[in-house]
């Protein structure tokens, strides 16, 4: 059963990396759109992401839930060791979410409009940024559970060239899967070719900061390309996720918008893939050569049984669920 516990817990990363941040995306691109262009684009982004965009944060929650009841330790030592970072993401969703909701639903439209949008496109931006920190933080072995002072403790447990740059490396990724999800939301020709930029310099910037967090990794002496490029499951997710960017190029520029989002939600699972696989099941690195193991810092084994129990149970109602949600709101008339 722990095996199944797991693997709802990388889906449930897996996930909301892709609709939690397709939707932060859509404030990123929002942010970088001309205010020319910005009343019609986040036109647009409501039709696409407003009826459902709460939902996208229980992935987050289910991955939390996991680690708290089955993973005490892995989760103690996190929620310790990086609750800034952590208390910054879980504030920059909360202000998304109330801009979200009051530059929407307000009954008065008035000059607090602006400020609405201020928050919620700078908060799209922090959270993703603070995510991606959290990520990198977790396998940069800058964690010292043993530390004495604050700032070895709390500070420099995250912030450190390598957690920063896949931070920013994951807000690029964000703005890509949002740009190319906006693609298939409009049929003006105008609006296609304004998502089609968006989308090739959020790749851009996710190719000059992929580079960079394997010049940061090398600097920090993260063994992030042995990781990668160290083993068969490693270099073929590479691989094919080079070969999907090709195809997925390639549709965009002959004007199709089928299969876009299905390419893009592909090669996100596959970098995720990449940078997981080598050091499974060890998803805490810590200082001095410790780590975390799935598998040897699990709850009880009863614990456990219950937790993968309830979530196969729950799949049975939710997904469903969720699934025809999604279909009724981007139905088409």
């Amino acid at each position: 059963m722990i095996y199944v516990v797991i693997v709802y817990l990388w889906v449930a990363l897996l996930l909301y990396l892709l609709l939690g941040g397709a939707d932060f995306g859509a404030g990123i691109i929002e942010m970088f759109t001309s205010e020319d262009n910005k009343a019609k684009a986040r036109k647009i982004m409501y039709e696409a992401i407003g009826p459902i965009w709460e939902a996208n944060h229980m992935w987050l929650i289910i991955a939390i839930v996991i680690l708290f009841v089955g993973f005490p330790t892995i989760y103690a030592t996190m929620s310790i060791h990086l609750h800034i970072p952590l208390v910054i993401m879980l504030m920059g969703i909360i202000a998304r979410g109330t801009a979200f909701a009051f530059r929407n639903y307000d009954a008065v439209v008035d000059n607090m409009q602006k400020v609405y949008n201020k928050i919620f496109v700078y908060s799209s931006f922090i959270t993703p940024l603070f995510l991606g920190i959290i990520a990198g933080s977790t396998v940069s072995g800058q964690i010292d559970v043993h530390a004495n002072t604050f700032l070895s403790a709390y500070i420099f447990s995250w912030l450190n060239w390598f957690s920063v740059t896949i931070g920013f490396f994951t807000v690029a990724l964000c703005g890509f899967v949002a740009a190319i999800f906006l693609i298939g939301e409009t049929t003006d020709p105008a609006d296609r070719r304004r998502f089609v930029r968006k989308a090739l310099q959020m790749n851009i910037a996710a190719v000059i900061f992929g580079a960079l967090v394997f010049i940061s990794a090398i600097t920090d002496k993260i063994p992030l390309v042995q990781w990668v490029f160290g083993n068969p499951v490693g270099i073929t997710a590479v691989s094919l996720a080079i070969i999907s960017l090709i195809i997925l190029w390639y549709l965009i520029y002959n004007g199709r918008s089928k299969s876009l989002r299905l390419l893009a939600g592909f090669q996100i699972t596959m970098i995720l893939l990449t940078t997981t696989y080598k050091h499974y099941p060890n998803i805490v690195i810590l200082k001095n050569g410790g780590y975390l193991s799935l598998l040897e810092n699990k709850g009880a084994d009863k614990t456990i049984e219950a937790l993968g129990m309830a979530l196969l149970i729950g799949s049975v109602f939710i997904l469903p669920a969720l699934i025809y949600l999604i279909y009724s709101f981007q139905k088409k008339e």
